[in-house]
């Protein structure tokens, strides 16, 4: 792939650099959001050598490349002045339905981070299995050093998440770093685990356990974008730069552990809750639901709304029932795309599908999806009721996922908890 020519190509037929307000990647797209929609060449994009297909969903323009789209990012970015803080133009007015614009913050937040959250799980999952095997003990600090490498960008996520949120909302990054440190400073934790009663200034202040949470800083650097904005047009030039951020952090810091930190956790305790409620009325409609609907969702960008349920599920109950159910639709798809190469005469074909069923073995299944299934139609349908039996099953076994990552070969040490059997059962059926 000529990675070179493939970025110039892109860039030219999205309308140009111009034309685009924001451009971030996941594990397998580009995703750009567009001033001018009716500016991208959709077809000649979908007809460009790499290019797997676009979708528009959530108020984004999606091309589809699949494992090598971090080269074309980067290409992109030397190319252009793109990657030098283009995540938010806010003179530009957000347009499109309140969920597709939810759809495009959520994901614009996490995609960034979804790589090393991978490699982080897998690693959690492999020292579950040495320490269960009796080839590590808890006790080593072999192990306590790899735990931390493991365990880090869990603990600090508000950290990480306080970053691709000022980027998304036009925030100062450092001082949304600085709100996030607050909340899991060494002396807001023991005023926490101590149970003395904290208040500023008279008010009552409920403290939560912050590491490891999303939504209480996503809320408070959104709100922190808007004051941001109001100090630097009103305080004059000569005093802003450190009078800013002095209003920053004296008003959210206490606002976040006052308000937005309680809601924030409430909210996504009860999320979590009211899945937990369905698993425990039929694990096997629950499992069999999630995994028939997972690819659907993911096709139309919808899936980044449970992303911060499952995240918070291992956080808060250190394990999660729904991405289990979710890598019986990976391995579904993957196993429809194998299928298609081994009955398909067509010679371009049926190298299209084994190399998406490779990439889909290991949790990527865009190009299988696009590229195979879901053109065909037939594998694609035969895909979402495999996935609904393995996703019965893995409910009925009460498979957890103990970590994030996405569900694929590498991964499965994440799931390496409750239900482990069944779940290799659920996703070996779903193939």
């Amino acid at each position: 792939m000529d990675v070179q020519s493939m970025a110039k190509k892109i860039l030219a037929r999205v309308g140009g650099e111009k034309n685009v307000v924001s451009l971030v990647h996941c594990a397998t797209r580009l995703r750009f959001k567009l001033k001018d929609r009716s500016k991208a060449d959709r077809e000649a994009l979908e007809n460009t050598d790499g290019v797997v297909t676009v979708v528009e969903s959530g108020g984004q323009f999606q091309v589809v490349i699949g494992n090598n789209v971090p080269e074309v990012y980067k290409e992109i970015g030397r190319i252009s002045q793109l990657l030098e803080g283009s995540a938010a133009d806010h003179s530009q007015k957000e347009k499109g339905s309140l969920a597709g614009r939810l759809v495009d913050v959520v994901s614009s937040i996490f995609t960034p981070l979804l790589g090393v959250m991978a490699g982080a799980g897998i690693l959690k999952g492999l020292l579950l299995i040495c320490t269960n095997a009796g080839w590590l003990s808890p006790e080593e600090t072999t192990y306590t050093i790899l735990y931390a490498a493991a365990d880090s960008l869990f603990y600090f996520l508000p950290l990480l998440l306080a970053v691709t949120a000022a980027k998304k909302f036009g925030a100062n990054p450092f001082i949304a770093l600085t709100i996030a440190g607050a909340l899991i400073y060494p002396t807001i934790l023991e005023l926490k685990n101590s149970g003395a009663h904290t208040e500023f200034f008279g008010i009552p202040v409920v403290l939560m356990n912050y590491t490891s949470t999303v939504i209480p800083i996503i809320l408070a650097v959104f709100v922190m974008s808007y004051l941001e904005r109001l100090c630097m047009r009103f305080i004059h030039e000569s005093v802003k730069n450190f009078i800013t951020p002095l209003i920053c952090l004296t008003v959210m810091v206490p606002l976040t552990l006052i308000v937005f930190g309680p809601l924030g956790v409430y909210t996504g305790n009860g999320i979590a809750a009211a899945i937990l409620s369905v698993f425990d009325l039929s694990p096997i409609l629950a499992g069999a639901i999630i995994a028939a609907l997972w690819q659907i969702l993911v096709i139309f960008g919808i899936h980044w709304g449970i992303v911060p349920v499952i995240l918070n599920n291992i956080a808060v109950h250190g394990k999660d029932y729904i991405k289990p159910a979710t890598a019986a639709a990976v391995f579904a798809q993957t196993g429809a795309a194998f299928g298609v190469m081994l009955k398909t005469k067509n010679k371009k074909l049926k190298a299209l599908a084994g190399s998406a069923a490779v990439t889909g073995i290991f949790g990527i299944t865009e190009p299988a999806v696009y590229g195979v299934t879901l053109r065909l139609k037939k594998p694609f349908v035969c895909g979402v009721i495999s996935a609904a039996a393995g996703g019965a099953i893995i409910g009925y076994s009460g498979s957890v996922a103990l970590a994030s990552g996405a569900p694929g070969l590498l991964t499965i040490p994440i799931f390496y908890g409750p239900g482990f059997l069944g779940f290799i059962i659920g996703i070996t059926v779903s193939f």
